[in-house]
């Protein structure tokens, strides 16, 4: 195998799936590391606006587009100058999804080269699919946070850093409320107006993906001059969510608007 470059984060979650393959957390974590992805789709021509015209390859295991997560991985697999698309692996897995294609990722020049089943990637589009529950509770008691588990602590951590510049931060919380029920309450303070549904679903994930239960924690949004935000500021686990990256200059390279997803031709 012609390995490239650096080791990514689908390489290591791919490998720590591949050291125990019973291990149903590393499984979903690998595919939420894969949803989050950047990744570059091998086409036949140069994209035109939002079509897009991916190379097609008929294995034993059925019909598989290819992609890669690095451009200079594509670059070694074609040996030779080659359209793409770079689009998210979420976008992808939706475009797929019901079309019995599967995705060829990595192949022959990483470590995380696999063949991934169009119907693991029609799993992949619905569980990104399914938003979180919308609920009103009253809050009576706010606490330091306390019995979750690590690994949904570090699910949170990685997948704050794909909300880059949706909100100031965010705090995690115990809370107690009025019927005497106790959670545990993710706190976003000074959401960017309209990014709350994109704050909810990233939670959301996080816990889908860390194979917990739903109910395990709730979200809310809060301004700086919310009494509530200081108060989870005191007794809450911080998450900071990075500054956004410069918007790039000319038009946007398809599939990385999720409002206007590419159409495949």
């Amino acid at each position: 195998m012609n390995q490239t470059g650096a080791q990514t984060p689908l390489d290591r979650a791919h490998a720590a799936m591949e050291a125990d393959t019973g291990d149903d957390a590393a499984r979903l974590r690998f595919f939420e590391r894969l949803g989050d992805a950047e990744l570059f789709l091998l086409l036949t021509e140069e994209a035109r606006g939002e079509n897009l015209s991916p190379e097609l390859f008929d294995l034993a295991d059925g019909r598989f587009v290819l992609a890669f997560d690095r451009e200079e991985r594509l670059a070694a697999f074609t040996g030779r100058p080659a359209p793409y698309a770079a689009l998210s692996g979420r976008v992808l897995a939706a475009m797929l999804a019901g079309q019995g294609v599967g995705l060829g990722l990595n192949l022959d020049v990483a470590p995380s080269a696999m063949l991934v089943p169009a119907e693991a990637l029609g799993w992949l589009a619905e569980t990104l699919g399914h938003g979180p529950d919308q609920i009103e509770a009253r809050i009576t008691e706010v606490t330091a946070p306390g019995g979750l588990p690590e690994v949904l602590l570090s699910a949170l951590d990685a997948k704050l850093v794909t909300a880059a510049g949706l909100a100031q931060g965010a705090y995690l919380a115990g809370v107690v409320y009025q019927d005497g029920g106790r959670g545990h309450l993710l706190g976003f303070v000074d959401a960017r107006e309209g990014a709350e549904p994109a704050l909810a679903k990233a939670a959301s994930e996080a816990l889908t993906f860390s194979g917990i239960e739903a109910g395990a924690m709730d979200v809310g949004f809060f301004s700086a001059a919310d009494p509530m935000a200081a108060t989870l500021s005191r007794v809450g686990l911080r998450f900071d969510l990075p500054e956004p990256p410069e918007p790039p200059r000319g038009p946007a390279a398809p599939g990385m608007d999720p409002d206007a997803p590419p159409r495949l031709k």
